[in-house]
């Protein structure tokens, strides 16, 4: 397998970790023993090229990559194991539950991997605003005391004129929700 394969798989150049994270997937897989070469080599490719497709950009999400492809096919296996033929209902029912399990865990690994890389929402709390002459501001949800009062009894809020004098500024408190990029690490 070529090295740009590999490093697009697990998030490194480094053939070391390479190696370690295409074994640990490898080991997860299910393998039958009697299974042809061919078929093997298969299972293996799939699972690398899913590797591939989450496009791991460092080593940590090339980590977070495996367990992924490894807990997806956990689930499908406990998912196939369910509906065979000759299991009780006990065992339809525990593969089930397994199955149900592992699939909660891939969910939040996705949001752990859109986390990771900046996907997440961030929350800005904007505590101040001061205005010049000339300009304008209307940032996000306004509420002052009167208004929230307003609000719960039922009666219209009362707005409140924000003065163009030149020297003069408002200090008011808003918050603000944006969709801001984060990553932590």
């Amino acid at each position: 397998m070529s090295p740009a394969v590999l490093e697009e798989a697990t998030g490194t150049d480094q053939p070391h970790v390479q190696q370690h994270l295409i074994d640990q997937v490898y080991r997860t897989l299910w393998i039958p023993e009697g299974l042809a070469e061919d078929e093997k080599a298969a299972r293996i490719a799939s699972a690398i090229s899913l590797l591939q497709g989450i496009k791991p950009a460092d080593e940590t999400e090339g980590m977070l990559a495996v367990r992924m492809v490894a807990t997806h096919n956990a689930a499908m296996e406990c998912l196939r194991r369910a509906m065979l033929v000759e299991h009780t209902i006990v065992g339809r029912d525990q593969n089930l539950k397994h199955a149900s399990k592992l699939l909660s865990i891939y969910s939040r690994q996705i949001e752990v991997l859109d986390k990771h890389r900046g996907k997440g929402q961030q929350k800005v709390t904007v505590e101040h605003v001061h205005v010049a002459a000339g300009g304008q501001a209307m940032v996000g949800h306004i509420e002052t005391g009167k208004t929230a009062g307003a609000r719960r009894t039922g009666a219209k809020p009362e707005t409140r004129a924000i003065p163009n004098d030149p020297g003069e500024t408002i200090d008011m408190e808003l918050e603000v929700k944006q969709s801001v990029p984060s990553r932590k690490i």
